[in-house]
């Protein structure tokens, strides 16, 4: 079977929007040609970058606000049924985390990137989804201390 042949992927792409929905929107040449759809925050960067596309709107602020998590569950597990998506990437933030988690209760595999910025500290984020990522990529060495599964592939920039 040549590549041509073979089945599109479905991706679920999920991130908050700025620097998280810019790092997922980098990896363009990878999720180009696949079937796919986005999970971000309905803010003004992500209707503008991804036009045309696929979105869910995930409910924010996310960070320790109990009642956008369970939402944001909640919204996770009607997408999931109705996508079954074959691949979840996200960047972060917490809305990653019950994507993740449902989403290998539906099957999916799991990619996490572990943000630019951090060089020597995990995120919230990494914490919570580093047990069910399936591949665990960081941008710095010195992060291979924190996520000893990691692989680091450097910079996506």
């Amino acid at each position: 079977m040549s590549i041509k042949d073979r089945k599109k992927l479905k991706i679920a792409l999920v991130g908050s929007s700025g620097g998280h929905l810019t790092h997922l929107y980098m990896l363009k040449k990878f999720w180009e040609t696949e079937d796919r759809f986005w999970v971000t925050f309905d803010k003004e960067d992500a209707r503008s970058v991804l036009q045309g596309e696929k979105i869910y709107n995930a409910y924010f602020p996310t960070n320790r606000n109990l009642k956008n998590l369970i939402k944001n569950t909640w919204l996770a597990f009607k997408v999931l049924k109705k996508e079954r998506p074959d691949l979840i990437i996200s960047s972060g933030a917490a809305v990653a985390v019950p994507f993740f988690y449902l989403g290998k209760m539906f099957g999916a595999k799991t990619i996490y990137i572990e943000v630019f910025d951090r060089i020597d500290r995990p995120t919230m984020t990494g914490r919570l989804v580093y047990p069910v990522a399936d591949k665990f990529i960081v941008q710095w060495p010195e992060m291979k201390k924190v996520y000893r599964k990691a692989i680091c592939l450097g910079s996506i920039f």
